[in-house]
């Protein structure tokens, strides 16, 4: 199964997995299944960093190549396809994060990690709980 983390997922599964919902922990400890970090993800974290919403231990850069390492996930760029799916959404949610990440879901095929149940309103899977 291709995954795609939710930036809650990312950070939760980096530094605190017991937050994780038990089917979500499970699917990313799953060999069988390939991770993916959107860049929309990193970017939302690097912004909260730089607003000083969110503090990491290490530099912001340090800490996402180690995130990417340790869980050996794949970086998934944004595509003009992705940025263009976005644009047909309906709006059900109004974050734009979250609508890249269905868009970027939808376009690749792919199963988002994430605790936000308005990800539902779309016909992007999602795994939790």
């Amino acid at each position: 199964m291709k995954l795609l983390l939710d930036t809650h997922a990312l950070l939760w599964a980096v530094d605190d997995p017991s937050k994780l919902g038990v089917s979500a922990a499970t699917a990313l400890q799953h060999r069988s299944n390939d991770l993916h970090i959107s860049a929309a993800v990193l970017w939302e974290i690097s912004i909260k960093v730089a607003i000083g919403k969110l503090r990491l231990g290490p530099s912001f850069d340090i800490w996402a190549n180690s995130a990417i390492a340790g869980l050996d996930a794949r970086l998934l760029p944004i595509s003009i396809e992705h940025a263009n799916r976005q644009i047909a959404l309906p709006w059900h949610h109004r974050d734009p994060f979250d609508r890249l990440l269905v868009a970027q879901g939808l376009s690749e095929g792919m199963t988002i990690v994430s605790k936000d149940p308005q990800f539902d309103a779309y016909a992007a899977p999602r795994i939790w709980n």
